[in-house]
């Protein structure tokens, strides 16, 4: 018996029928090694900003860490798009996994400041997490481009979960299982393993080895369920593509890069520069403006947003930064992962946006006029969407617009955006949270300084 139109379960029949249109086609070997990628990738960066107050101690500012936690991805995510191509993926995941693995014990095995250690050795170790941070996203962001548009979501949704959990399992461990910050970062350490068993073990190597227009086109196919082959092309479309894609029919894992094998270094390194700029307005500028919105409020504004404890669900004024922290994160892994089934095309508008919520919040810091503490958590939370759809938007309109000859390269080159933001938003906030915290001493608000 068929259910009734506009009933309940007519409804889920809808529901499921539409879920698997939008589904089919994904690869579940694919997604998982992605999701997977994305979630490892970025989850000891966000640990390492969750941890930010117990690295440093109240006395320093917190856009310490984060200019320390990002700096480093910048400069790599500036450089190398231009030379990493010659890096095989394989090293490359090794490499990065090391590098986090180190960085990360380091962090935990050196003496908390109370106890005589050294901010400077800390440092050096979230400077080695964040070199393999930048590197894995510029490099798994262009990988997509041989698996299709379901591995761009995927990754898309995995950073998000990473800074959902990275977050939440920090102020889980460290506030309700009263675990050292020590232990929790410890911990972390072995976590990159994963990434290597999603690369080796999960990923279907096949795509990488073949040349890259036939993986693309491949990808597609697969995604829209069509043939595997290039039999299924419209013959104009087939002929546009071979165009766009002849000076790369001979590229493999070890260099997946579009690159003519007559071309010389310095010829490739102009071109991919002129094609940086063709970038900047449609794409870096916004994601550039989000972050630096954004990660002000999150490591400049949001150490100030603090209410009476009586007022508040918290026992202690430092259980206000990771739980605003891990509200945000909520917000980013919901946007993150809607691709699949919302896409923003204007995205200046949610960058604004963005841009409004941080006058907001500043204003909150100075004059207090939010009644509650409820109303900010909704504005992080808004803050996390926001920011969350921008990031997944850019990649996605990248992958839409640019021609297939050219996408490996800006996937991976506008990367820079958001530690660029970042990093601007990290000198922002070192001048701008100790300014707003003496402003609140000097109306006889202390709260900032009792953590």
């Amino acid at each position: 018996m068929l259910p009734l139109p506009g009933s309940p379960a007519s409804s889920w029949a809808m529901y499921r029928a539409r879920l698997a249109a939008i589904f089919s086609g994904a690869d579940l070997r694919v997604c998982a090694a992605f999701w997977l990628f994305g979630l490892i990738n970025n989850v000891l960066y966000v640990i390492v900003l969750s941890a930010a107050l117990d690295l440093v101690g109240p006395s320093v500012p917190k856009a310490v860490v984060l200019l320390c936690d990002v700096i480093p991805s910048f400069l790599m995510k500036l450089c190398a798009p231009y030379f990493i191509h010659a890096i095989p993926y394989s090293v490359r995941v090794l490499l990065f996994s090391a590098f986090s693995a180190v960085g990360m014990l380091l962090i935990a095995l050196t003496p908390s400041y109370t106890d005589g250690g050294t901010i400077t050795t800390k440092m050096a170790g979230v400077v080695l997490a964040s070199m393999s941070s930048g590197g894995g996203e510029l490099s798994f962001i262009s990988l997509t481009h041989f698996y299709g548009s379901f591995s761009l979501a995927s990754w898309g949704s995995g950073t998000g979960g990473a800074g959902l959990i990275g977050a939440g399992a920090y102020a889980l461990a460290t506030t309700t299982l009263g675990l050292s910050s020590k232990t929790t970062i410890f911990a972390s350490a072995f976590l990159p393993v994963i990434m290597l068993i999603s690369f080796f073990l999960i990923l279907p190597r096949k795509p990488m080895s073949r040349p890259a227009a036939t993986a693309s086109n491949n990808s597609e196919a697969s995604l829209t369920g069509g043939d595997e082959s290039d039999e299924g092309l419209d013959p104009h479309e087939a002929q546009e593509e071979e165009g766009l894609l002849s000076q790369s029919s001979n590229i493999t894992d070890s260099k997946p890069f579009t690159m003519s094998r007559s071309q010389s270094w310095t010829a490739t390194f102009l071109q991919n520069l002129r094609r940086s700029r063709s970038l900047f307005f449609p794409y870096m500028l916004p994601l550039l403006l989000v972050y630096i919105a954004e990660y002000t409020i999150n490591q400049g504004v949001a150490p100030t947003l603090l209410f009476p404890l009586k007022d508040s669900p918290f026992k202690q004024y430092r259980a206000f930064y990771p739980t605003y922290n891990a509200i945000y994160q909520a917000g980013v892994f919901i946007s993150r992962s809607s691709t699949p089934f919302f896409r923003i095309h204007n995205l200046y508008l949610p960058s604004l946006l963005q841009c409004l919520n941080l006058a907001i919040l500043i204003l909150q810091a100075l004059f207090g006029f939010i009644p509650t503490v409820w109303i900010v958590f909704a504005i992080v939370f808004w803050e996390g969407l926001l920011g969350g759809a921008v990031y997944v938007n850019t990649f996605a309109e990248i992958s839409d617009r640019v021609a297939k000859a050219e996408r490996e390269f800006s996937l991976g080159a506008v990367t820079v955006s958001d530690s660029g933001g970042v990093c601007i938003a990290g000198f922002i906030g070192l001048a701008l949270e100790v300014g707003l915290c003496n402003w609140q001493v000097s109306h006889g608000k202390d709260w900032c300084q009792q953590f």
